[in-house]
């Protein structure tokens, strides 16, 4: 039976994770020194660190991909179309001389890979959101999808 002090150590390792949309790279540095500082104090907070340590690192490698999949196309877009004539009338902009049928089937991909981004965003707050309460009440969790590079 793990004792209350455990169950809020490993809910605020889950919950620390949030702190990304504060400061930049939180998500890893938070977790990380809550993981380091109980990891030998108890097996449950051990555990559960590995698990958020794991799904951040899973979803780092999940962005990179689409990151690599997503920019080189908007890019090789825009410059195949580089002699754009933009028409600044008021307060509305036109662009002209922008061929999208000519790459609609790259435009798609890119935009799927942009889509998945904000999917998985999504889902990671939630999932989050839903380990600090398994973690709360006591219960061992394992994200899905998680490559598991600490074991």
């Amino acid at each position: 039976m793990e004792t209350s002090s455990e169950r809020n150590t490993a809910t605020f390792t889950h919950l620390s994770t949030l702190s990304q949309y504060i400061i930049p790279f939180g998500n890893y540095i938070f977790p990380i020194i809550i993981w380091s500082s109980y990891k030998d104090k108890s097996e449950f907070v051990n555990h559960h660190g590995k698990q958020t340590l794991n799904f951040q690192l899973s979803l780092l490698l999940y962005t990179l991909i689409l990151a690599l999949i997503a920019i080189p196309i908007f890019i090789s877009v825009v410059l195949q179309n580089i002699p754009l004539e933009a028409i600044i009338n008021d307060e509305d902009v036109y662009i002209r001389n922008f061929d999208f049928q000519s790459n609609i089937g790259l435009l798609s991909v890119g935009a799927t890979a942009v889509l998945l981004f904000g999917v998985l965003k999504f889902v990671e707050f939630f999932l989050v959101i839903y380990a600090s309460i398994k973690a709360s009440n006591g219960e061992l969790y394992k994200y899905p999808l998680t490559i598991p590079f600490i074991k």
